[in-house]
């Protein structure tokens, strides 16, 4: 794995899911690769008003103070995506 996606998962342990945690949401990552950051979201933020003003303000900021060429995509919902694995914050 490389350093950036070492990076990006720790500031996802670290910073994101403890964030989203406290606001009573858990965060999935689906899938990481060198161009593209899949996550998703369950609990309140599940596709509820604020979600949009979350990913743009918060998620998208934070993965690209580590690398802003990663594009990153946020589903929402109460169905998880089979690949996708829990961030359990630290």
């Amino acid at each position: 794995m490389s350093e950036k996606a070492d990076g990006l998962k720790a500031m996802l342990r670290e910073v994101l899911a403890p964030m989203l945690r406290s606001d009573g949401s858990d965060l999935y990552l689906v899938d990481l690769s060198k161009k593209e950051l899949r996550l998703h979201i369950t609990g309140k933020l599940s596709g509820g008003p604020g979600t949009p003003a979350v990913i743009e303000n918060v998620i998208a900021p934070a993965v690209a103070a580590i690398d802003d060429r990663i594009k990153v995509f946020v589903s929402s919902g109460y169905l998880v995506p089979k690949t996708a694995e829990r961030i359990e914050p630290s």
